[in-house]
């Protein structure tokens, strides 16, 4: 009779544990590995600078990159010269400004 009940309670103690692994995989595939994907995305593209690229900052300076270093972008903007650390940078504006450098990439 014991034996039956240790049978029975470790069946449910493992199905009151389903809705909180469902809770944590409904996480990960809906919150978190959406966000990885998106920061890969960023520092792929931050990795990707060049000189000549219209730029928008997460600040939302538009500008135009003069100069990239290692760690650093200088941009220019309205006649004015900045030196931004490259995780300030968030889009590329060149293809909206140029529709000629988008089709040759």
């Amino acid at each position: 009779m014991s034996n039956l009940f240790l049978q029975a309670n470790s069946a449910s103690s493992i199905s009151n544990f389903l809705p909180l692994i469902a809770i944590v995989a409904v996480m990960y595939f809906f919150f978190i590995r959406p966000q990885m994907k998106k920061q890969k995305q960023e520092n792929k593209f931050r990795s990707q600078l060049v000189k000549g690229m219209k730029i928008v900052t997460t600040s939302g300076i538009h500008g135009k990159i003069i100069e990239v270093d290692e760690k650093t972008v200088l941009i220019e903007s309205e006649k004015t010269r900045l030196r931004l650390d490259r995780a300030a940078i968030s889009k590329d504006l060149t293809a909206a400004v140029n529709p000629d450098v988008a089709q040759k990439k």
